[in-house]
């Protein structure tokens, strides 16, 4: 018996099965990394600008803390749920350690609708959930970050419950803050630049030119906006794009300036267009050179990954591709170049990583710097995850998470059991 349920444990979990068959991990083994250390649930309640008192369900999961404290983003969503939180904790843990990142993996969240909240609502349950987990959280044992439904201003409100709890400031509690209030310069836009980078890699690994060629981008969020800033900087042509409202498509190519004005004034993609308005499903089958599936989980289903017809697979988003998809791809790995998430979208970990360091330090660095250090950091993942696959005739997921599982399983053993 477990308390983790739900399709997306389920596929964090199967594919932790693959990897420890690969590896040939000990079933003895196998529970200690798979399941969290801890998991906290919590009850957030708040006063609503009416007067009433409501009363939401907030999450915590810590994977591991064996490599050091546990790091991960913290979601408002409305159809939130523990096992969804635990997968992805699971998933932070590979991706820390694939990048060598001195962190276990964590995440947490509240089952909240944001766009329901006034702005007075979203900083009382802000404040009111950080307040309920500062007996589980810190600076040297979980560090949050912002991820789906949150962003500057949560984490900001984060950091000063936290600091007045303490009765000092202390920045280093959460990473993706204003850099008024010691953010770091190009973390907003470091996972989607990070997609960016990483799919020129695989370009010039698949002697693919990016000027001129094709992209298709699923989310309009931090993550898919800049991934398309990004790809249409290298000279690619953006012929699709969609979010949870929308979805255009026109293969002579769509106005990047034009998508990101609109955005940025309505906060949605519904509106841009009536001309090019396209299936959302369809999108991400038709033909393209590079697909950044940068939304959510499991979108690309068994009979999706068949019908595919793109050169790259870019995973901007944590889970977007179901075990039985990547079965197909497999079979299609001479066809479909594959970034896997752990890889592709660990841009925001790792400068969350130089915004901890720069705190605990107090020394700040340029974002220049920061963009440098970044791209060091991929480069050497993706040269790893490369040489890895071929070495052990493997598909490139396989080699990125057998990499994350090793080091956390080395770093578990060497420590040993307490007792």
């Amino acid at each position: 018996m477990t308390i983790y349920t739900g399709p997306v444990f389920d596929m964090a979990r199967q594919q932790f099965r693959v990897i420890a068959d690969h590896l040939d991990i000990p079933l003895d083994e196998r529970e200690r990394l798979l399941f969290p250390k801890r998991a906290v649930t919590v009850a957030c309640p708040i006063h609503r600008d009416d007067g009433s008192v409501a009363v939401f369900h907030g999450y915590r999961v810590q994977h591991h803390l064996t490599r050091g404290p546990t790091k991960g983003g913290t979601r408002f969503s409305a159809d939130l749920r523990i096992g969804e939180v635990a997968a992805l904790a699971i998933w932070m843990s590979w991706k820390c350690a694939l990048t060598n990142l001195p962190y276990g993996g964590a995440k947490g969240g509240v089952a909240v609708d944001p766009p329901s909240l006034s702005r007075h609502e979203l900083e009382n349950l802000s404040r009111r959930y950080m307040q309920e987990m500062i007996p589980f959280v810190g600076p040297h044992t979980d560090v949050m970050a912002p991820d789906m439904g949150t962003n500057e201003q949560v984490m900001a409100w984060f950091m000063d419950t936290y600091s007045m709890h303490q009765g000092r400031t202390v920045m280093e509690i959460v990473t993706g803050k204003p850099v008024a209030s010691g953010g770091t310069e190009g973390r907003r836009e470091a996972t989607g630049r990070g997609v960016g980078f990483l799919v020129e890699r695989a370009c010039q690994k698949i002697g693919l030119n990016p000027s001129g060629a094709t992209a298709v981008v699923q989310g309009f969020g931090n993550v898919g906006s800049v991934a398309m800033q990004s790809l249409a900087e290298r000279g690619m042509r953006i012929i699709g794009v969609a979010d949870h409202t929308a979805c255009y498509y026109d293969p002579r190519g769509l106005n990047v300036n034009a998508l990101l004005k609109h955005a940025a004034a309505k906060g949605v993609l519904a509106g841009f267009s009536n001309e090019v308005a396209f299936h959302p499903r369809e999108l991400l089958a038709q033909k393209c050179d590079v697909l950044v599936p940068a939304a959510i989980e499991r979108v690309i289903d068994a009979d999706l990954a068949t019908r595919l017809q793109c050169r790259i697979l870019a995973e901007g988003a944590n889970g977007p591709t179901t075990p039985e998809a990547d079965e197909v791809l497999d079979q299609r790995r001479r066809e479909v170049f594959v970034i896997p998430d752990i890889l592709c979208n660990a841009g925001g970990v790792v400068v969350s990583y130089f915004e901890w360091v720069q705190d605990l330090q107090q020394l700040f660095w340029d974002e220049a710097e920061v963009m440098h250090r970044l791209y060091q950091v991929l480069h050497k993942a993706f040269q790893q995850v490369m040489a890895r696959a071929e070495h052990d005739g493997v598909g490139h997921r396989t080699a990125a998470m057998a990499i994350g599982v090793e080091r956390v399983r080395s770093a578990k053993n060497v420590r040993g059991l307490f007792p």
